[in-house]
Order: structure tokens, then C-alpha cells, then sequence
């Protein structure tokens, strides 16, 4: 009887432990601190991991499956595994599968349903929400019905790119949680909810963070970790460190910036809460086709993602923070020239620009980034003669003018870890090319390949550069000639230059991002001018003194600081465009010769209505 009753009151003694573990006798504090965790963003992405890892371990010899359904779910499972390696390269497919795939984990095996989600994101109470979230769902409402434009219209609509009165371009809380009680109020729809708290799950597992539907969306480029106050900066705080103040500044993984119409404005909204997370995103952002690991000997990466967008990223040492810059290409698209250039008079220099590319002339884009040179570079290319076959040379495929001109001979080529840009050059004259099309001439021995190659080996060449000037341009390239070894002296090297390139179209935009052409160059090498030689034609006597002034001429064309003369030909001012300076009659010969018949009439009359001839 005395074993029986000892037993009964171990037995007690367990159980209150056991009750006690479990936060019976705890306030229930235990019990609420483990549902609160099944309904929270941190334990449905763990478990969502854990389920995904579960499926593509699991052995299907042992689960005794019939032949048809081993194969089925075989197939399944290589598509996840597919999907889950491919979807962090920016391929919307895969993204768009494994979302699909969490949605059923969520609603088949943690029987999220419309009365439990709201523990897991607080849809009904507004005041709850988090100013990101409440951007989630604004995003998602506009993604409805807009697609990948979706941000584009939210800005555009709500004139979130206006210029502030601190003269800076951002978007800050206030101007979220306005749009979110004007547009939304409250999200009621189940699917809706179900899809929102999806994505939050997705980019926190495989996606990238909260900038992961905005990298889907039609912008130009998207940065993180350029702005606030730098890690590294906190450790080198100081007893007499105002810590009270240093807390109240943004640090740098608050900082996300998007371009937008060649503006750039700060999601001030918006962080990465943490530099763990800045960090997950800068080291995959950049993983797509293998470029190699990020280290602190290598300290940078410039790469593309599946889509075509460009992607640097840095880190320190290299970089005083963590930070990446992805630049969008899908969102330029072909657009009509009286689209681009639609200040007063714009016949102008759409008409000049149209005649340059007919008549065959070496044209480069210049202009700083974001004013356009890209987009207008497009543009250009309708007008280029159909018969002629395009050959393109690009750091990385920007342009996809296969995209937009479906039915043109173009063939694109780029610089790959072993292929260089010179030798993309190279093999583009032996590939039936009529044009060079080169997207950017950043380095010293693409623009002296690009210097020769226009001499012997194309009917004309259009590229992009970010001279400053047209003084610039010349001895920008003219100096990459000599770090080649292509020349030796510099004053032949400028006359080369100037021989080979005859306009200079450069852009601007002013702070509201208001893009135009700010003017069009001519560039004409002195060398071109005929010596005189009325020597020749003179009588014995005088012979000599004609000789003296052909030397003279000689002489100070050698010794001249430049080879070469500039004039503008079309200048903007005060929003209009009008004629600086007449064409030079060479450059009049040499377009007419590049026409065909049909159109000779066509720019004469072009000309001579604008005042652009010389009539002696």
C-alpha cells in the first residue's frame, strides 16, 4: 500500500512539472509564446524551408509507389529543385512556382484560413499594420491591374516623384500610410491576404528582401546601401559619442533608392532592418551564371541577373558599406523619337538626328548617366537604312534591339572573363556587318578598336560615352589611343579622333528629370582642310612667297593646341532648339553621297528650310 501511494505522488510530482514546463502554472505565458510563434512570419518561412528541404530529400523507392506516380513525383520534385536554384536569379517563372508551391504548404499543412492569417499579419486593424506592409499591399493592388508597371503607375498617379521642397526626390512614411487609407483602408479578401503574407514569406526565403517585387517592376534601377550611416561607423564610437543622437540616423541598411525616369528618389519607407539582411542580398543578387565569390580581396562584382538586368555589387574594404546597383533595361522600350524630344521646335533636331543616321555619320551619345543616351540610342536605329545589317558590342546586353526591331539583321555580342571587347570588335568584320553599334566605350581598347574599326571596317558607327563635352570626347579617345599604343604622338592620335568622329549628340536633364538633347556637335578635323597651294598657279616671282604662306599654314596646324574645330549646329535654350551654326560643306557633301536617291531631295529641302547650308 505505501508503494502504491509513493507512486501516485512521484506520479503527481511529474505531472505538475510537466504542467509547469508547458506554462500551466506560468500565466499561460508558455502556451501563448507557442502559438504566438505559429502564427508568425519568422516560424512559416523556418517551416516552409524545413518542408522544401523534407521534399527533395525524401526517398521515393521506399514509399512503394506505383511506376506512374514514382515518375510524377520525380518530375515534381526536379521542378522545385529547378525552380528554387533559378528563382533567385530573377527568373518570374520560378518565382511565380515556388510562390504557387508555399501557397499550398500554407493552406494544406498550416490550415492558414481567413480567421487565423490575421495573427500572422493584422489585416483588419490598420493602425497595426507596418508602413512597409501596407506598401506590400498598395504594390499588390496596383500589380492587379497594371502588372510590372504597377510602381510606375502608384508614382506616376500620385505624383510621388515630385521634386521636395528640400530640393531631393524620396518618399517617405507619411506619404504611404495617406495612400494606404485614400486607396486601400482595409484588405477584406482572403486570396488577396493569402497572397501578400506568400510574397512576405518568399523574400525572406528566396527572395530578396523588400526589394523583390520592386526588382520585378518596370523601373530603371534599383539601389540599396548608398545612403545612411556606414557599420563600421558604430564601432569607432567613443565614450563622448552622442548616442542618443547617432541612433536617430538612418544607418545604411535603410537605405533603398530607386531611378525612375532619370530621377533618383529614396523609399525612405523602406528598410533592411538589418545588415544581415542587406548583406544575404548583395552576396545573391549577383550569383546568376557563376561570376565567382565576393571576398574582401574581391571586392566587387559586375554582372547580369536572367533578365537582362546589370548588377554591381560591393563591399568593404573596397566599399566603406554593403551595397549593390541594378540597373533595368526591360523597362526602356522603342519609342518614337517625338516622344523623347518634345521641346519647342523639336522638328529641328528630330530632323537632324534622322539625317545624320541616313546619311551614315559617325555619331556618338555623350551625356551623363540617367539622361537618356540609352533610349534615344534605340530610337536612332529606326532610322538606319533596313537593307544594312546591325552588328552591337556591349559591356552587357542593354539595348536587346532584337526585341524591338524583330525583322532587322542584329546579331549582339559582349564582353565575357575571356572574351574581350577588342576581340568582340575583331570578329565583328568577319560577320557581314554594315553598322557598329557600340552600347558604351568605357575602356581604352574597346574605343581604339572602335577609332579603327570605323576606318576600314563599317559603313558607320553609333556609340555611347560620357564626355562632357565634345572637347572632351575628342581627347578622351584620343588619350585611350595612346594608353593602347595604337599612337605614339598626341597630335596625331587628336587628328585621327577628329577624322573618324563627325557629331557629337549630347544629352542633359535639368533636377525635375526633364530629359533633352542639349545640342548637336559637329566635329571637323583641321586636317581635313586642303593646304593652300596657289603657289602653284602663280608666276616664278611670287612662287615663293605663296610656298612661305602654304609652310606657315603647315607649320601652325603642327603646332596648333588643337587638331581639330567644334560648332554647334542645334543648341536648347529656354526650351527650344534652334540653329547655332550652318553645316560645314563638307559634312553637307558627305551625307548627300550617303543617300540614297529618293531621299537627296528630301534633305536638301530639310536644309535649306532650317538655314543649315552655305550659299556663296
Amino acid at each position: 500500500m505505501f508503494n502504491l501511494m509513493m507512486i501516485f505522488i512521484v506520479s503527481i510530482l511529474l505531472l505538475l512539472i510537466i504542467l509547469k514546463l508547458f506554462g500551466v502554472f506560468n500565466g499561460g505565458k508558455q502556451v501563448a509564446e507557442v502559438r504566438e510563434d505559429l502564427y508568425s512570419i519568422e516560424f512559416l518561412t523556418a517551416s516552409v524551408k524545413d518542408y522544401f528541404n523534407n521534399v527533395l530529400r525524401t526517398n521515393f523507392y521506399r514509399m512503394r509507389l506505383s511506376k506512374e506516380e514514382y515518375i510524377k513525383q520525380s518530375k515534381r520534385r526536379e521542378q522545385l529543385r529547378k525552380s528554387l536554384k533559378t528563382c533567385i536569379y530573377g527568373d518570374i517563372n520560378s518565382k511565380n512556382y515556388i510562390k504557387a508551391f508555399i501557397k499550398d504548404i500554407l493552406l494544406k499543412e498550416f490550415n492558414i484560413t481567413r480567421v487565423n492569417i490575421h495573427k500572422v499579419i493584422p489585416f483588419k486593424k490598420s493602425k497595426a499594420l507596418t508602413v512597409a506592409t501596407k506598401f506590400d499591399i498598395l504594390l499588390y493592388s496596383y500589380q492587379k491591374k497594371h502588372g510590372q508597371r504597377a510602381f510606375e503607375k502608384m508614382i506616376k498617379e500620385n505624383q510621388l516623384d515630385n521634386l521636395r521642397t528640400e530640393g531631393s526626390y524620396y518618399i517617405d512614411d507619411a506619404d504611404i500610410c495617406q495612400l494606404y487609407e485614400e486607396k486601400i483602408g482595409f484588405l477584406s479578401d482572403f486570396e488577396d491576404q493569402l497572397d501578400i503574407l506568400v510574397q512576405r514569406i518568399y523574400q525572406r526565403y528566396k527572395g530578396y528582401s523588400i526589394i523583390d517585387e520592386l526588382r520585378d517592376m518596370k523601373i530603371d534601377g534599383i539601389s540599396g546601401g548608398v545612403s545612411g550611416i556606414p557599420i563600421n561607423f558604430f564601432q569607432r564610437l567613443n565614450e563622448k559619442t552622442n548616442l542618443e543622437t547617432i541612433a536617430k540616423l538612418p544607418a545604411s541598411y535603410d537605405s533603398i533608392w530607386i531611378f525612375f525616369k532619370g530621377k533618383s528618389i529614396h523609399l525612405r519607407f523602406l528598410s533592411f532592418k538589418t545588415q544581415n539582411e542587406l548583406i544575404r542580398v548583395c552576396k545573391n543578387i549577383y550569383k546568376y551564371d557563376h561570376p565567382g565569390q565576393l571576398t574582401e580581396t574581391v571586392g566587387y562584382k559586375v554582372n547580369k541577373m536572367q533578365d537582362g538586368s546589370r548588377v554591381v555589387v560591393t563591399r568593404p574594404p573596397f566599399s566603406e558599406s554593403w551595397a549593390f546597383f541594378l540597373r533595368k533595361f526591360d523597362s526602356i522600350e522603342k519609342i518614337e523619337m517625338d516622344q523623347l524630344i518634345t521641346d519647342g521646335n523639336n522638328a529641328l533636331c528630330i530632323g537632324l538626328v534622322k539625317w545624320l543616321v541616313k546619311g551614315c555619320q559617325v555619331t556618338a551619345i555623350t551625356g551623363s548617366q540617367g539622361t537618356g543616351k540609352t533610349t534615344l540610342l534605340m530610337a536612332m536605329v529606326a532610322f538606319i537604312n533596313p537593307i544594312y545589317n546591325l552588328r552591337v558590342q556591349e559591356m552587357a546586353f542593354e539595348l536587346h534591339l532584337r526585341s524591338i526591331y524583330p525583322y532587322r539583321n542584329v546579331l549582339s555580342f559582349k564582353e565575357t572573363s575571356d572574351i574581350s571587347g577588342q576581340e568582340g570588335l575583331d570578329l565583328q568584320k568577319k560577320t557581314d556587318g554594315s553598322v557598329n553599334i557600340l552600347g558604351e566605350v568605357a575602356t581604352a581598347p574597346v574605343a581604339s578598336w572602335m577609332i579603327q574599326m570605323t576606318q576600314v571596317a563599317s559603313l558607320f558607327t553609333l556609340f555611347t560615352h560620357h564626355a562632357k563635352t565634345s572637347d572632351t570626347l575628342v581627347k578622351s579617345l584620343r588619350n585611350n589611343l595612346l594608353q593602347t599604343g595604337v599612337f605614339s604622338n598626341e597630335t596625331v592620335a587628336e587628328e585621327q579622333v577628329a577624322e573618324v568622329i563627325n557629331f557629337d549628340i549630347h544629352l542633359n536633364k535639368n533636377p525635375e528629370g526633364h530629359r533633352y538633347i542639349a545640342r548637336i556637335t559637329e566635329i571637323l578635323s583641321e586636317r581635313a582642310e586642303e593646304y593652300p597651294i596657289t603657289y602653284q598657279d602663280v608666276p616664278s616671282d611670287e612662287k615663293l612667297d605663296h610656298f612661305l604662306d602654304t609652310m606657315t599654314e603647315y607649320f601652325r596646324r603642327q603646332t596648333s593646341k588643337r587638331q581639330y574645330k567644334t560648332r554647334d549646329i542645334v543648341l536648347w535654350e529656354a526650351g527650344e532648339y534652334s540653329v547655332k551654326n550652318k553645316l560645314s560643306e563638307q559634312s553637307y557633301e558627305k551625307i548627300i553621297k550617303a543617300l540614297e536617291p529618293r531621299n537627296k531631295k528630301e534633305f536638301i529641302a530639310f536644309a535649306e528650310n532650317n538655314g543649315l547650308v552655305h550659299y556663296e
